[in-house]
């Protein structure tokens, strides 16, 4: 494997909602926990997600809360990798296609 693979994604979510939400999106509770994300080691592989800041969208008068979120991984295959970020967007979808 040939260094880390990172994802950056644009979420409506805020901080609270992250982490409510992420031991589903892991499928464990075996992670630790940080106010700007979480790690998870297993296996001699590493998740590391981070949070930026909390933002908001404006939408007319709708206000969406909106976060950076950068997923890391290390000692992954290309095929966890697939798997982990398809079952990561599939928890914190919140609705159309």
């Amino acid at each position: 494997m040939n260094g880390p693979t990172v994802f950056d994604k644009e979420m409506g979510l805020d901080h609270a909602e992250f982490h409510r939400t992420i031991a589903n999106a892991l499928g464990t509770d075996a992670f630790e926990r940080r106010d700007d994300g979480v790690t998870l080691t297993e296996a001699g592989r590493r998740l590391e997600i981070s949070l930026g800041p909390e933002g908001e969208r404006k939408i007319a008068l709708l206000r969406i809360p909106v976060t950076r979120v950068t997923l890391t991984f290390s000692e992954y295959s290309e095929d966890e990798i697939d798997a982990a970020v398809k079952r990561f967007d599939m928890t914190f979808k919140k609705g159309g296609v």
